[in-house]
């Protein structure tokens, strides 16, 4: 399942389902791009003619390079050390496909991460924006695994209904989509239950006729745990 996560709204943006033999960056033929938005993406989407596809539509990416990239330097930007920035490079890919398949300028971002004691690799495409704020960025892109996890800890699929492609799709997209209500619970009632709690009042309370606003204002899930909630499951919906 790919899915293009809205970093504002916390909510799906896009959806595509395929294969598990089908490759990532197949996915990337199926996005629409927004001008001036930013994008941010896996390793396993890189894909240099879809990047520019990307590009000239006006949009940004952030993507982080792999250890077999080829690049020729053409200026430097003086860098952030203390923050982490190591390097701040405008130039070109020399590859021979990758040059062929994104011709134009591309900026090269080297950022060490205290924390985890990694150096990572940033590929981008603005060439505005501070260096630090690329790898800031790309830090969002955990939001992503976040939603999968939150999906798998609280929306278990334990068992297929069906085998069928349809019959899986179906059950994936139910689960989304009562991923997607919560969510816009969460954030237009604003009755400061975590969306675990709510989907946890909704999910004892189906045959229930009361306006959920009431419902969960009945309820009381203050301190209930996330980790020992164990009885939200898809077969609930």
């Amino acid at each position: 399942m790919h899915t293009l996560y809205d970093a504002n709204s916390r909510i799906p943006a896009f959806m595509h389902i395929t294969a598990a033999t089908l490759h990532d960056v197949n996915a990337m033929d199926q996005l629409r791009y927004e001008s001036d938005a930013f994008y941010i993406f896996d390793r396993a989407y890189l894909d240099y003619t879809g990047l520019y596809r990307l590009h000239n539509t006006g949009a940004y990416f952030v993507i982080r390079a792999k250890s077999n990239y080829k690049f020729r330097r053409m200026y430097s930007w003086k860098s952030d050390k203390e923050n982490g920035v190591l390097c701040d490079q405008i130039g070109k890919l020399t590859g021979y496909y990758t040059s062929r398949d994104y011709p134009g300028k591309i900026r090269k971002v080297k950022f060490h991460d205290d924390e985890s004691g990694r150096s990572f690799i940033f590929l981008t495409n603005n060439m505005e924006i501070a260096a630090i704020d690329i790898a800031r960025l790309y830090k969002h892109r955990w939001a992503t695994e976040l939603f999968f996890k939150w999906v798998k800890q609280h929306l278990k699929i334990k068992s297929f209904w069906g085998t069928t492609e349809n019959a899986v799709r179906i059950q994936i997209y139910a689960a989304i989509t009562a991923y997607c209500l919560v969510s816009i619970i969460t954030e237009d009632l604003k009755t400061g239950l975590q969306p675990y709690e709510i989907l946890q009042v909704l999910g004892i309370s189906l045959l229930d006729k009361t306006p959920v606003n009431e419902l969960l204002k009945k309820s009381n899930y203050q301190n209930v745990k996330e980790q020992i909630v164990n009885q939200l499951s898809l077969r609930l919906f």
